[in-house]
């Protein structure tokens, strides 16, 4: 065979496999994935790029990353065909599922390989002059962002539970992410609010957690971790395989220091699972208790 008929060969068989891969992933083989901001960008991007990296590799496709500046944005992102994937908290993914067709199709695993778990908790400082969550009451508070489930739907739940408004019954600001919540009470900027588990892991991680700083003035009951969600309308055979990754990832194959972020934020197995939309229905019945419209957050 000629050496220009075998250079063309190569060529339509190069030709022939990049339009194979095209094919098979979206975007000409680029595949988005939307994180929220649970954690300050700083401490997200690294770990979360080599988490795109890995689910490519699994893929065979690109993964580009995408941390949003808020938990609206990562969902108007899905809604408006931008995203393939997402990791939304369980209120932004029932937001999420409701307005922009998530379908939640894996999460994180704890120690005993099933589905992970965490707990939102309202604290203050021992010398706020709180002692009760009833002193609550008029007092300055700090939500995370709107749409988050352990930093506003939960907290408002406790304080309702106990006959406090949790919108008028405290002086409310929205810090914007667990991490701005947390400063804000560890700096006494305000005399109470949330604090979850997975924000106390990560300062534990980071050396930036004494427990004798905070007084708990309630908790909730385990809380189902954040889903991985794909886009309902992905054509069907992408879907299942991009579900298939997901839900059955190695994070051991993560850089070390990758290894410990995610094991701090409740994920002490380091590996995903299957997860179903029916999971987080006890977050819709705490939306209709609390009369929250999805619309307006």
């Amino acid at each position: 065979m000629k050496a220009t008929t075998i250079l063309a060969s190569l060529a339509l068989a190069l030709g022939a496999s990049a339009a194979h891969a095209a094919s098979t992933c979206p975007n000409n083989g680029v595949v988005r994935f939307g994180v929220e901001p649970y954690e300050s960008a700083q401490r997200l991007l690294p770990v979360y790029s080599d988490l795109a990296k890995l689910i490519g590799d699994k893929l065979g496709c690109k993964v580009e990353l995408f941390v949003a500046t808020s938990y609206n944005a990562e969902i108007e992102a899905m809604r408006n065909g931008k995203l393939e994937i997402g990791e939304f908290g369980p209120l932004g993914y029932v937001l999420a599922h409701q307005v922009a067709h998530a379908e939640a199709v894996a999460t994180f695993a704890g120690a005993d390989g099933k589905p992970a778990t965490y707990t939102a908790s309202i604290v203050t400082w021992p010398s706020s002059g709180i002692k009760t969550l009833a002193d609550v009451k008029g007092r300055s508070f700090a939500y995370s962002d709107p749409s988050s489930t352990s930093g506003h739907l939960f907290p408002a739940y406790g304080l309702g539970k106990h006959g406090i408004d949790p919108d008028h019954g405290v002086k409310a600001i929205y810090a914007g992410s667990h991490t701005a919540s947390y400063e804000a009470l560890l700096n006494h900027k305000v005399e109470s609010g949330e604090l979850n588990s997975e924000e106390i892991a990560s300062a534990k991680l980071h050396g930036q957690y004494d427990p004798k700083n905070f007084v708990t003035l309630w908790q909730s009951a385990p809380i189902p971790l954040d889903p991985l969600a794909v886009r309902a309308d992905l054509p069907a055979d992408f879907k299942a395989r991009l579900a298939s990754v997901l839900s059955s990832l190695d994070l051991h194959e993560l850089p070390e220091a990758d290894q410990k972020f995610l094991a701090a934020n409740e994920n002490p197995a380091l590996k995903t699972v299957p997860q179903t939309d029916a999971a987080y229905n006890q977050i819709r019945d705490l939306v209709k208790v609390l009369h929250i419209d999805l619309a307006k957050l």
